[in-house]
């Protein structure tokens, strides 16, 4: 059985080549051989964040996937398949000797061998005319963590502010109408109060201006042009919708966009249809991932958790009890003062420090008193940081850019990444949850806090660092607990001093 055949090749394989250690090489390749040859689905979780030890797991799918005659999709970001196209799969086929087609994913292509995929044009070619093409052919989806998201952007809709000058030549009768309308939105918009997101759900005003220049439009008996406004009819058409606009003060400019609240309905579709191995770091707490398959809109399937390296993920803990807790006036007082010590405890010690905050203005404020102190080796969110620079950063900032730097030898995080009520778009997914009578905290807000968590702290398993967390909530509340499973394997410590520090 191909099993066999890929156990003793990667075997063979791994003992040549001086692979960075990781125990289940062998199981996981055993296992997508198997869900290739029967044609069924899996989801494998291998431990550690996406992102994070880029080289170690990716040789288990491509030996099986190489020593199969027929084709399959692999479907990452940019990042990772140019990785794989570059040097993963050239590798491999030279010491397989073997020829397996590489090619580039296209929606209608007749695939002889293995395709690489990028997210958007794959969801694409799952949800357009000619969708069945591919639905045969066994897809492995490397960085599963993304998917929801991927397949989210896909799904939205924008209009620009120069989709309304192509909108104004294109229908050139109406555009004193467009004009208005535009007029119109720009000061209802406008109006709505400041928040560090900039971003405002559509009101019933502002949806009536749209729906009476779509209705004009449509009235003159032809069809909305150009392309971009027609997507962007179609998804307001469509049920389940957030409807919001992006403004820009300074330049007293806006966009639209028009998304799903939920992406389960579109992605069960295409998930259930073929046979698809979903490979992803962190996905759930649970080996059989519930959350995540509501998520995603996947049924019961064989799904597979690999326990992390304690030898070699080990981090350091340290929470301070007795601190004010994040949503009292007291808390951002006692945190910049938690963090000055911080820093000057680890002075002496080398390398990358990281300051995580979700909060916008506390970062800027943050940011501004620690240069004051600690001068030019305070940067927030830049690469342009120093082998011992003090980066203060966003989750996002942080999530995009980890790879640019050096594997930190402290990270600190201010408060737990809980989707912030406050920001519009969580707040209308959030009723959405509540609409159906569902547990939004634990289906939504807690899952999404503990991904963006597990890939903050992933860079730091590298060096065996700290990570400490002046957020009380880990202690006092009763999802703490889930918490330090997410962050697992992990030993917690009392206090900080050098000695801590060093043993990076």
């Amino acid at each position: 059985m191909i099993e066999v055949e890929v156990h003793n090749s990667l075997l063979r394989f791994l003992r040549s080549h001086s692979e960075p250690q990781w125990p289940h090489h062998l199981t996981m390749a055993r296992l997508v051989a198997r869900a290739l040859r029967l044609g069924r689905s899996a989801l494998i979780q291998t431990g550690f964040p996406a992102g994070a030890y880029q080289q170690r797991y990716r040789v288990s799918y491509l030996m099986p996937l190489l020593l199969r005659s027929q084709p399959a999709i692999v479907v990452a970001s940019a990042s990772v398949l140019e990785h794989l196209r570059l040097v993963e799969i050239p590798r491999l086929q030279a010491w397989l000797e073997t020829d397996t087609p590489v090619e580039n994913y296209s929606r209608n292509a007749d695939f002889r061998g293995l395709v690489l995929a990028e997210p958007d044009s794959w969801v694409a070619g799952c949800t357009g005319a000619d969708a069945q093409l591919h639905n045969s052919i066994p897809t492995i989806i490397d960085g599963a963590d993304d998917l929801e998201t991927w397949t989210r952007q896909h799904l939205t809709a924008c209009l620009q502010p120069a989709d309304w000058n192509e909108l104004m030549q294109v229908r050139s009768p109406l555009a004193e109408l467009i004009l208005q309308a535009r007029v119109q939105l720009t000061q209802a918009l406008f109006r709505h109060p400041a928040n560090p997101y900039e971003c405002y759900l559509l009101d019933v005003p502002e949806r009536e201006i749209l729906q009476g220049l779509f209705s004009v439009m449509q009235e003159m008996g032809e069809n909305i042009e150009p392309a971009g406004w027609q997507n962007f009819w179609q998804r307001w058409e469509s049920g389940g919708q957030l409807k919001w606009a992006q403004i820009n003060r300074s330049i007293g400019s806006f966009s639209l966009f028009c998304a799903p609240v939920e992406v389960a309905s579109v992605l069960g579709k295409i998930l259930q249809s073929r046979p698809v191995v979903l490979i992803g770091g962190a996905l759930d707490l649970e080996a059989k991932a519930p959350i995540f398959r509501e998520t995603v809109g996947l049924p019961e399937l064989t799904s597979v958790k690999f326990s992390p390296d304690r030898q070699n993920e080990l981090i350091q803990l340290y929470i301070p009890d007795g601190l004010p807790l994040p949503n009292t006036p007291e808390f951002q007082g006692v945190l910049i003062q938690e963090i000055r010590t911080l820093l000057c405890v680890s002075a002496s010690v080398p390398g990358l420090t990281v300051i995580a905050i979700g909060d916008v203005p506390l970062k800027a404020r943050l940011g501004a008193i620690l240069a004051s102190e600690f001068g030019s080796r305070v940067r927030v969110e830049t690469t342009d940081v120093g082998e011992n620079g003090i980066l203060v950063t966003g989750w996002e900032f942080w999530r995009e850019h980890q790879g640019k730097f050096k594997a930190p030898h402290l990270l600190a995080v201010a408060t737990l990444p809980l989707p912030s009520l406050e920001n519009p778009l969580v707040a209308a997914r959030v009723a959405f949850y509540k609409e159906q009578r569902k547990d939004w905290f634990r289906l939504y807000l807690l899952p999404s806090a503990l991904n963006e968590l597990q890939r903050a702290v992933a860079p730091v398993r590298e060096s065996q660092g700290v990570v400490a967390i002046f957020d009380n909530r880990v202690i006092h509340r009763s999802y703490g607990q889930q918490v330090l499973t997410a962050l697992s394997p992990l030993a917690r410590i009392d206090y900080l001093d050098t000695i801590w520090l060093m043993q990076g």
